[in-house]
């Protein structure tokens, strides 16, 4: 269950700060006479389903091959979202268009037609993170992507070379990051810089984050951070992390794969330089879904403004 009014996870409007929510779940204890973390609080608040979600959604069994397999109570939504009750809906429909109309459905007949098939989604996802229609684009997969923005974004020079990261980023991040520095003929271990949390604490200091930034930024010629930390759930300051990183002179970009649907972005007002995300986790896109990306709009002044690959649509 949500607060009162959260109607829809796609209207920035709509998302509620972390002081409302742990205030709303503070009444809803004590009106139910117990604490917070207790079961009796996550029963009512099911029970009472403020904003009629759980029957949007198919609910995994304890096990799939059994007939009367009971649900089972599903925490894995930061590796892959519950399926919508509607998906098999939507993908019949485009199975029948293909099917009774061939390559027609690129443009021709009722419904979405496939030439443009992400103009359907491309205003929702912008409200999802934040950012205006036209800084937002959904293609290809995570990891591809972020290649794709390496392309205009990580153009490293003698004087500026280096990637800030967290040390404990994603693997494939990591990977990305390492042969992306190889490609352009540096070595990782002095363009590389990891960020790491102090002995004995499992979480990054704000302070520690933009204390890195502030001294290697001269020779840096990226920031690029995750927006949520996939393994201890951690929320970073995209907003300060974007800001104290333009001072230094540095491009800065998010993987927002455990962010996005998840937590309030605002990538455009924070002035991120591109971000990008999967839709699979909290967004219930499914498994091989397209992913999304965001390029602030001062970068897309003119053609030539960035360096890129061009492929169909120029």
């Amino acid at each position: 269950a949500m607060p009162p009014g959260a109607t829809s996870a796609v209207q920035a409007s709509t998302w509620r700060e972390q002081s409302e929510v742990e205030c709303w779940l503070t009444k809803s204890a004590a009106e139910a006479s117990c604490d917070v973390v207790d079961a009796a609080l996550a029963v009512k608040l099911d029970g009472e389903d403020t904003v009629g979600r759980r029957n949007q959604f198919h609910y995994p069994v304890i096990d799939p091959d059994v007939a009367d397999s009971p649900p089972c109570v599903y925490l894995c939504g930061n590796s892959l979202g519950l399926q919508p009750v509607n998906v098999s809906k939507y993908v019949n429909q485009e199975l029948q268009r293909w099917s009774r109309g061939g390559v027609r459905g690129h443009f021709e007949g009722a419904g979405r037609h496939w030439a443009k098939i992400d103009d359907h989604v491309q205003g929702p996802m912008a409200r999802v993170v934040g950012g205006l229609d036209s800084e937002i684009a959904v293609m290809n997969g995570l990891t591809t992507n972020i290649h794709l923005m390496f392309v205009p974004f990580y153009r490293p020079t003698p004087d500026r070379f280096k990637i800030i990261m967290e040390a404990k980023a994603f693997p494939s991040d990591r990977y990305i990051v390492e042969s992306q520095v190889k490609f352009h003929g540096y070595d990782p271990a002095e363009a590389i810089v990891l960020i790491s949390p102090r002995s004995g604490e499992n979480t990054l200091r704000d302070e520690d984050i933009l204390d890195v930034i502030a001294k290697e930024g001269a020779r840096t010629a990226l920031v690029f951070m995750p927006g949520v930390q996939y393994y201890t759930g951690q929320l970073f300051d995209m907003k300060s992390i974007t800001a104290a990183s333009h001072k230094q002179g540095c491009v800065v970009g998010f993987d927002l794969a455990h962010a996005v649907g998840n937590a309030l972005l605002e990538l455009h007002d924070w002035d991120v330089d591109f971000a990008c995300w999967c839709t699979y986790k909290y967004l219930n896109a499914g498994p091989g879904a397209i992913a999304g990306v965001f390029v602030h709009e001062r970068h897309g002044a003119s053609d030539d403004a960035l360096q890129r690959f061009a492929g169909w649509w120029g």
